[in-house]
C-alpha cells in the first residue's frame, strides 16, 4: 500500500496533553460538527488516551479506520458515519 492511497483527513485535531475523558469529549463534538461520512485525524498521548478514547468512540458508532504511532504520540483516523436513509 502506498503513502498516497492513504486516506486525507478532512480535520485535525490536536488533543495532546489533554486528560480522559475531556479528550473524547472534544473528539466526538468535533465529529458531531463536521459532514457524514467525513474523516477526523487526532492526536492523542500515549497511556489512557489512546486506551479509552478508541473504544469510547466504537461505542459511540464511530468508525475507527487507523491508530498510528507517531513516537511520542498517537494519530487516530475516525470517521464520522454516513447517516441511514
Amino acid at each position: 500500500m502506498s503513502v498516497s492511497s492513504l486516506p486525507t483527513p478532512d480535520a485535525q485535531l490536536d488533543l495532546r496533553g489533554t486528560p480522559c475523558p475531556l479528550n473524547f469529549v472534544r473528539t466526538k463534538l468535533r465529529l458531531e460538527q463536521m459532514t457524514p461520512g467525513n474523516l477526523l485525524e487526532v492526536w492523542l498521548d500515549p497511556g489512557e488516551p489512546i486506551e479509552q478514547v478508541p473504544d469510547s468512540l466504537t461505542m459511540s458508532g464511530y468508525q475507527v479506520e487507523q491508530i498510528t504511532d507517531c513516537t511520542g504520540y498517537f494519530s487516530l483516523l475516525v470517521r464520522r458515519p454516513p447517516l441511514v436513509q
